[in-house]
């Protein structure tokens, strides 16, 4: 067994906190609240939230996006050095891109056990045919990010 990285720096709260806050401006696009940012030596690269129903793409979820636009901006399709801060645990889609994009480290917020695929589901930074694995942080912000989808859905059922 692996042993676990250490925690994260407290820099890193700060870096979710802007995650939170794009997942905030998703709900209020009535997006389900997800936000993501990408830094690299301490500096925010990208920010987004998702935006599916906007843009009427299935792939347009945060890290996607922030992924595209610091790839864009990097003129390559890897960002070595690279970290993400994402308040979701990513699902399949989401964590393929971000290993073929060779991130450094994820850290996301709330665990995903119906559609994640980091530490729930198909667990792909596990699987041998993986080409890249980023070392995974979990739980940062957990409680805030939990209760931003929480009330995003429970206002939707209401």
């Amino acid at each position: 067994m692996t042993e676990k990285p250490p925690l994260p720096r407290p820099a890193d709260a700060g870096f979710m906190d802007l995650a939170l806050e794009e997942a905030r401006r998703a709900a209020a696009r009535g997006e389900v609240p997800v936000g993501a940012v990408l830094v690299r030596d301490g500096e925010v690269l990208a920010a987004d939230g998702n935006r599916t129903l906007e843009r009427r793409d299935p792939t347009a979820h945060a890290e996607v996006l922030v992924l595209r636009a610091a790839c864009a901006q990097a003129d390559s399709q890897r960002l070595p050095g690279c970290d993400l801060y994402v308040t979701l645990e990513p699902c399949p889609m989401c964590a393929a891109a971000i290993s073929f994009a060779r991130l450094r480290r994820v850290y996301f917020g709330a665990g995903d056990p119906k559609g994640g695929a980091v530490e729930h589901g198909v667990r792909l930074y596990a699987q041998p045919t993986c080409h890249h694995a980023p070392e995974v942080y979990s739980g940062l912000a957990e409680r805030d990010a939990a209760a931003l989808l929480r009330g995003f859905f429970k206002d939707r059922r209401d």
